[in-house]
């Protein structure tokens, strides 16, 4: 006899992220499949949200989706497959896929090395997620500012060096026109991923 105890669902392990709450695969096989499919699949939303973008007067760093994706890439896949998508992301795009903003690829651009830091921002989203940092807004606004400022801190003096200026200067061109719009971005994801885990959970 079934005891009246019994939930309709399975609890959630601690340490997961939101790609974990996928159906699993039955053969190791399967879930590397599955594992290559989801970093797939982040590394082309990424490509798709580069080309929402707008032109910033004065500065070669245009406003893109891109940055949002690849933080939320690294929320919802954690760190090996975050870090794996945004790389298979900027290799691709180096090599020649026209995937990064505006439809551009290859490696000379002054902004390269604000795609080289949402690898490094998508390891740190997904260890923090690992540690349910998307589970609440306060702390889900928390881990995206530091995914943000670990993109600012490669893609800045990139841009620096690129563009042969002071770092002041280019921080001028390639950080503070961007708060605004990053904080605005914090704001959708604090809502958005802690909604995912309330309607998740009710599954």
């Amino acid at each position: 006899m079934a005891t009246a105890s019994t939930t309709a669902s399975t609890p959630i392990r601690t340490g997961a992220v939101l790609a974990d709450l996928l159906p699993s695969a039955s053969t190791r096989l399967g879930a590397q499949a599955r594992d290559l499919a989801l970093m797939a699949g982040g590394a082309a939303l990424t490509g798709l949200a580069a080309q929402l973008s707008v032109n910033v007067p004065g500065s070669p760093v245009p406003v893109t989706g891109q940055t949002f994706a690849a933080l939320l890439v690294g929320t919802a896949l954690g760190t090996r497959r975050g870090i794996a998508a945004l790389g298979l992301y900027l290799l691709a795009g180096m090599a020649g896929l026209p995937w990064f903003a505006q439809g551009t690829s290859g490696w000379a651009m002054p902004s390269l090395g604000y795609v080289i830091g949402f690898v490094l921002a998508a390891g740190l989203t997904g260890a923090l997620a690992r540690r349910g940092a998307d589970r609440s807004p306060l702390r889900t606004a928390g881990a995206m500012v530091l995914g943000t400022l670990a993109i600012y801190a490669v893609g800045v003096p990139y841009l620096a060096v690129a563009l042969h200026v002071p770092l002041a200067r280019a921080a001028e061109l390639g950080l503070y026109p961007y708060l605004v719009g990053d904080g605005l971005k914090a704001l959708l994801a604090m809502g958005a991923l802690p909604l995912a885990w309330k309607l998740l959970k009710r599954g």
